[in-house]
């Protein structure tokens, strides 16, 4: 039996779909075929119900996914751990975080490869949360500490909001004014992003007229004069288009949390990289709080 068809399986097993286990494995539609078959036929029971619109597990399949489940994080362990085999000064670092963050990251990237010059970077801007295990990420920088065993949590800051407007928009900051504005904000699947409550609490429960998934769409539509919106202030207050609607939010803050695999954390170039992200956000402390100004 081989991993690389238990792999297929589980991925089948969990997407339900050829088409979109061949997109996620990058392998054409054919080949997850013929591993299911082939798999199948080594251990002689049929694993999935092939309904007209997806693969559904057997009795004997879901028999299957536990031990496979295990053979997987067994062979994500080796993966993890095999970096530290090579070169553990040199490589690459991948770094997942939200696109406003992101964003701050790659402005002070120089800065943060001053003496890192044998570490390649990968940002990779997402709202969801990387599977570090899996090693779809290094670190994570989030907001939320998530309640997993595998993973070392290091506190980086704290991020302050305030409401922005176009830089020629003039306002006066009463709530009763700032109600009556236009506002840019998220959608409802995004409502969980700081300074959403706020707003909708502000707007007596109506929803902004314009919404977007992405902060740096909702940076942009600010700029833009769509109105007002809640944003971090290391993206308002470094924007000579946009300018500051009244203090900081005292209400509205975010924390920011360095997220690493226990395997990888005493791996040479992630500690590295780690303390060059501790230093810049102590650096920036002033613009990550709003009081750069």
């Amino acid at each position: 039996m081989k991993w690389d068809d238990l792999h297929v399986f589980l991925t089948l097993a969990r997407a339900g779909k050829l088409t979109a286990v061949a997109k996620q494995l990058d392998v054409s539609h054919p080949t997850v075929a013929r591993r299911v078959k082939a798999l199948e036929d080594s251990i002689g029971a049929r694993l999935f119900d092939r309904l007209p619109d997806r693969y559904v597990l057997t009795a004997a399949g879901e028999g299957l996914m536990a031990d496979a489940e295990a053979m997987e994080r067994a062979a994500d362990s080796i993966h993890r751990r095999s970096a530290g085999l090579t070169d553990a000064a040199h490589g690459t670092v991948r770094i997942s975080a939200h696109e406003a963050m992101t964003g701050f990251l790659a402005i002070h990237l120089p800065r943060l490869r001053d003496n890192l010059q044998c570490v390649e970077f990968e940002l990779s801007a997402n709202h969801m949360l990387a599977n570090l295990s899996r090693r779809e990420a290094d670190l994570l920088i989030r907001e939320q500490m998530p309640d997993l065993a595998s993973l070392v949590t290091r506190k980086l800051g704290r991020a302050a909001f305030a409401i922005y407007g176009h830089a020629d928009m003039t306002v006066s900051h009463t709530r009763d004014k700032l109600r009556r504005m236009p506002w840019v904000g998220f959608d409802e699947d995004h409502t969980y992003m700081p300074g959403q409550t706020w707003m909708l609490e502000l707007l007596e429960g109506a929803k902004p007229a314009m919404r977007v998934n992405n902060w740096l769409v909702l940076h942009d539509a600010v700029r833009g004069g769509a109105g007002l919106a809640v944003l971090p202030c290391y993206l308002g207050d470094t924007d000579p288009a946009l300018r500051r609607i009244g203090p900081i939010l005292k209400e509205v803050w975010a924390d920011q949390w360095l997220l690493v695999h226990r395997d990888l954390r005493e791996l040479a170039r992630v500690r590295r990289v780690m303390d060059a992200l501790a230093a810049l956000f102590q650096e920036q402390k002033p613009l990550l709080e709003g009081k750069a100004r």
